[in-house]
């Protein structure tokens, strides 16, 4: 799939025919829910990381091509829209949402991390909500996507298919009539709390948390630490460094971390618990923030 929307690209971006490009999701429930993780789990289960390797390399040179098309790419996301779904959407010149749209990075809870240039796009969101999603891997819905800035342009579900249609036989001019959400986004008034994701480093953010005392900090904790410790920390430090780099300077470190992160434990056995067994109760290694070598962790970190 990766292949075949880079071949598209490539055909279309000189065609003066094609004014831009219009990427939806197909079956209803999704626009991408991501990469085929249990495929790289299994790769990586059998020493092939040669073949991981090419996955993501073509994965991630996907994101930069998306980035740098001349031509408008236009993403319409209903449905979920998760990891490499982000990495379709976000690097485009716009992205209409619904409300029945899902964003979220839970890489985390897989033991990996934020990556499809996540690490240059999430930093450059409102204050806190980028290192929200990193940590916890949490949810957000399309009206609060819009907010955060991951959206651009918002429509009902019923009028998104007329929208396609609309911008095939007048151009992408007709983004600008796209309504406002019907939903209240609930993070604005979770402000307050989200200045606990800008505190410097993981023990800080949690103690921040931790002092907060409201419901809403207490999920986002228990959210976080649910998720892979490892991955938390490569997660927190990554998109760190990602807010002082260019996108493809992200997609080169993401690409240096990934081929060491899916050679680790967590990955395998976050895959194992979240899609194989589905037995939702991972067994991390290190089993808690505290007992992870930081030292060791930035040191992987590119």
């Amino acid at each position: 799939m990766i292949q075949a929307i880079q071949d598209a690209m490539e055909q279309w971006q000189d065609d003066p025919a094609v004014h831009a490009i219009v990427v939806e999701g197909a079956g209803g429930r999704a626009f991408c829910a991501g990469g085929d993780i249990r495929a790289i789990r299994d790769m990586a289960a059998a020493g092939d990381h040669a073949g991981v390797e090419a996955f993501f390399v073509a994965e991630y040179g996907l994101n930069l091509a998306i980035a740098q098309c001349p031509k408008p790419w236009v993403s319409l996301v209903d449905g979920v829209c998760m990891g490499g779904g982000i990495g379709l959407s976000i690097h485009g010149s716009a992205r209409v949402t619904t409300e029945a749209a899902v964003f979220a990075m839970p890489e985390a809870g897989i033991g990996l991390f934020p990556d499809v240039g996540a690490t240059h796009a999430l930093p450059r969101l409102r204050p806190g909500v980028g290192m929200y999603m990193g940590l916890t891997g949490a949810r957000l819905g399309g009206a609060d996507a819009l907010w955060a800035g991951i959206a651009t342009h918002y429509t009902s579900r019923e009028t998104l298919a007329e929208l396609a249609d609309e911008m095939a036989e007048e151009g992408v001019a007709v983004l600008g009539s796209a309504t406002v959400p019907t939903t209240d986004a609930l993070l604005p008034y979770a402000v307050a709390h989200l200045q606990a994701f800008e505190a410097d480093g993981v023990d800080a953010i949690t103690a921040a948390l931790e002092a907060d005392g409201s419901d809403w900090a207490e999920e986002a904790l228990q959210r976080m630490l649910a998720m892979s410790p490892t991955g938390v920390l490569w997660a927190y430090e990554i998109l760190r460094r990602g807010a002082g780099r260019t996108l493809e300077e992200c997609l080169q470190a993401e690409l240096a971390l990934m081929l060491r992160a899916t050679r680790g434990p967590d990955f395998l056995e976050g895959v194992r618990a979240m899609v194989v067994d589905k037995d939702r109760q991972p067994r991390w290694s290190p089993a808690s923030l505290a007992e992870v070598d930081w030292v060791a962790v930035e040191a992987m970190v590119p």
